[in-house]
């Protein structure tokens, strides 16, 4: 199957029926071009009502974009969108039940936390305005900030007034723009935990854009990885992460080992590829290699490593004559470069539970791993492809 194949697979799941006929978030044919660049092509996306949704992916990939002409801000070069089955590719932004929560949160200074939440519903005149905004407090659990200025809180706070000024207007979906990007470290691993639980309790579609896989993997139920205005692969974490189907995406969703080889025999169950002289068996549904050649694909946590002629607790793929040339201690962990016979390197990481030793450079070693944990791409793909670089 090409990578086009591939990409139309991805998404063709989901993207069935007529336009009316869905309650969620519906894109079909969108694309969106700015002069002779296309950032957004050809689209065709289905948003689940209620579910926590997130594009990931590099910047300029096009996510942002996409959100845009979600929220109203861009207007589609061709396509559609529909929202709870009516059509709001054209529609203004203020007449869309959309909200977005944007990195700067954008709050207004002179207006103290229960009168920003308040703000939408005071334009629009409702009742019980007091009530509402409590209740909203008490879910992003500020009650007690009701009367300080925004400037009075901190990051992590300004983000949460944010997001209950959104919410307490009840749109239909809530787009989340780089909404942790601006948190540190620490507060943006709490704050995903947080986001989580109010998206369950209110129920509302989330929508999140980011380039933070863990963000996408701690709080989504699908993600869609985006690459050059197409999605590469669409599902949930677990899926892309253990069954990557391009080369990007192995790459962009944590890190791989891509090893080249030849195949030799295809059976219902069973891939069996010649990997530099060691033949190593891939399950059937996780090989995604159309030709007679391919890039065999492996975590490094899935890699066992071990003394030459060690029984490791990996049968079916063992590859002897490797040497550790570099070790790196993280505490609950150490990850290794081995390099192979064949001149490649190899990552493993490997946990620290004090039942095995930790190896040093220049040590010869075998390396292992279970044949139902590696993958199989298309090697007409680039093998460097959504790598992330360390001055990136």
């Amino acid at each position: 199957m090409s990578q086009a194949a591939e990409q139309e697979s991805a998404v063709s799941s989901t993207a069935s029926g007529p336009p009316t006929s869905y309650d969620g978030l519906r894109l079909r044919g969108v694309t969106k071009s700015f002069g002779a660049f296309t950032a957004v092509d050809d689209l065709d996306l289905d948003v689940p009502r209620g579910s926590f949704f997130a594009l990931l992916g590099p910047s300029g990939c096009g996510k942002t974009t996409t959100l845009r002409m979600v929220a109203g801000l861009e207007t589609p070069t061709s396509g559609s969108i529909t929202l709870a089955g009516n059509d709001i590719t054209y529609a203004k932004p203020y007449k869309r039940p959309v909200n977005t929560v944007f990195q700067s949160y954008a709050l207004f200074p002179h207006l103290d936390i229960h009168e920003n939440v308040a703000f939408g519903l005071k334009r629009r005149k409702v009742k019980d305005i007091d009530d509402q905004v409590k209740a909203m407090l008490d879910l992003v659990e500020l009650t007690t900030q009701a009367r300080k200025k925004p400037t009075q809180l901190s990051g992590g706070q300004q983000q949460r007034v944010a997001l209950a000024r959104a919410l307490i207007n009840k749109p239909e979906v809530l787009l989340l723009d780089e909404p942790l990007g601006a948190l540190d470290l620490k507060l943006r691993r709490s704050m995903q935990i947080e986001l989580k639980r109010i998206q369950l309790e209110v129920g509302l579609t989330f929508i999140h854009v980011t380039h933070d896989q863990e963000e996408a993997m701690t709080m989504a139920d699908t993600v869609a990885v985006m690459n050059a205005g197409v999605i590469e692969q669409m599902g949930a974490p677990e899926e892309l992460y253990e069954n990557p189907r391009t080369t990007f995406v192995a790459n962009f969703l944590g890190q791989s080992n891509l090893i080249g080889g030849t195949i030799k025999s295809r059976s219902a169950d069973v891939v069996t590829v010649d990997m530099h002289g060691v033949d190593v068996s891939i399950p059937a549904g996780r090989a995604h290699a159309a030709g007679d050649e391919g890039w065999i694909g492996i975590r490094p946590e899935k890699v066992l490593i071990g003394e030459p002629g060690e029984v490791l607790d990996a049968p079916g793929n063992s590859i002897p004559g490797g040497v550790v040339s570099d070790v790196s201690f993280f505490g609950v962990s150490t990850q290794y470069l081995v390099r192979m016979p064949w001149g490649q390197e190899l990552q493993v990481f490997q946990q620290n539970t004090g039942h095995r030793r930790l190896f040093r450079s220049g040590d010869p070693v075998e390396l292992s791993w279970r044949p139902e944990y590696a993958f199989l791409l298309d090697h007409a793909q680039d093998a460097s492809a959504g790598a992330q670089k360390d001055d990136v």
